[in-house]
């Protein structure tokens, strides 16, 4: 069973535990960390959903990330998530914006992770992710157009891609 922290709409805590699975309850919300990773030669690192999850399967995000635990503050989350979903190791991020999801009862912190890691090193989570390859912003754009990132993903994402 995995407990989560309830909080407002403002990211203020709610005082309430959440069980994922159970309904949100109106007006609470659940946080959720995506992180971006960015070589330091530009690209970007997509990693494909597993082909046996419920939501997009086999699909890419251009994130890592996860809900937060209970206790567990957004940027620890943010770490976590990625190195279980990367295996990249990062001692700093940079928040680049929140989004709010009224559908999924989500606060959605959005980082950068920017890395020298070895391209060839990234690893992948059992159940979560069953791929991954770097690419350039032209790519990205082209597995956009060919509808190969997740819809809910990009949507968060659009803005800040777009740049």
């Amino acid at each position: 069973m995995e407990l989560w922290d309830g909080y407002f709409k403002d990211g203020s805590p709610a005082g309430i535990i959440l069980i994922r699975g159970n309904p949100v309850p109106k007006g609470i919300y659940h946080l959720a960390c995506d992180v971006i990773v960015r070589h330091v030669d530009g690209t970007i690192l997509l990693m494909k959903r597993d082909e046996s999850k419920e939501t997009s399967p086999g699909l890419y995000e251009a994130t890592a990330g996860g809900a937060a635990l209970k206790g567990e503050s957004k940027e620890a989350c943010a770490l976590r998530e990625l190195r279980e979903e990367t295996g990249i190791t990062a001692t700093k991020l940079t928040e680049l914006f929140q989004t709010v999801d009224e559908e999924k009862r989500t606060i959605f912190v959005n980082y950068l992770c920017e890395t020298d890691c070895d391209k060839n090193d990234v690893t992948l989570q059992k159940g979560e992710t069953c791929g991954y390859k770097w690419v350039t912003a032209n790519e990205l754009a082209e597995e956009i157009k060919k509808g190969s990132l997740c819809k809910g993903n990009l949507n968060r994402l659009k803005d800040y891609l777009k740049k």
